[in-house]
């Protein structure tokens, strides 16, 4: 009869997500995700398969979890505009912000450190984007038929501009102490939007 887990999986899962986004996957060793998650090397690779296998679970809860929401309010009916610019702004916020500040993005954080060798987390990393990319590009196309973006602009290339800040804001902004660098870059390519 196999023995019932003495550990809650989905805590673990998040428990190990904080941990790889505090310190980067290549810092995080099995020794101290054992020691984080308060569960034994052999559950951590029975229920998770692994420390990468464990690394891309969290990564895709880490997308579930904080994109979602941010980008729901650019569904909603009316003004498309506005939660566009609200968006970019949170973005901005939070890159300055100190208690996130320093732990950046996970997704960019995987782009820049996994992605380059790694094609499952290419993958991730990707239709991540891309998901952003959609829900952009269809908030300013929806902004442009309201007349609320100018005729002249193409929302494809807007969405993908946004994408590039949003993805920029998260390194500058980890890696900066100068918020104004953040701040004013993000009011700058608003201005795309006028």
């Amino acid at each position: 009869m196999a023995r019932a887990k003495e550990f809650d999986p989905d805590a673990a899962l998040l428990s190990a997500l904080e941990l790889f986004w505090r310190c980067g996957y290549e810092a995080t060793s099995v020794a101290d995700l054992v020691e984080h998650l308060g569960i034994g090397r052999a559950s951590l690779y029975a229920t998770f398969g692994g420390k990468r296998d464990l690394y891309l679970k969290a990564l895709d809860r880490y997308q579930r979890d904080r994109l979602a929401p941010l980008l729901r309010g650019l569904s909603l009916p009316g003004p498309a505009l506005p939660a566009v610019r609200a968006l970019v702004r949170r973005y901005a916020d939070e890159s300055v912000a100190d208690d996130l500040r320093l732990r950046g993005c996970l997704v960019t954080n995987t782009a820049a450190e996994l992605a380059p060798h790694d094609p499952a987390a290419a993958r991730s990393v990707e239709q991540d984007w891309d998901r952003v990319e959609t829900v952009l590009h269809t908030a300013l196309a929806r902004a442009q038929a309201q007349h609320e973006l100018p005729a002249d602009r193409d929302p494809l290339a807007l969405a993908r501009t946004l994408l590039v800040l949003l993805q920029g804001l998260r390194v500058v902004g980890k890696a900066s102490t100068d918020p104004a660098r953040v701040q004013d870059a993000t009011e700058q390519v608003l201005r795309l939007l006028d």
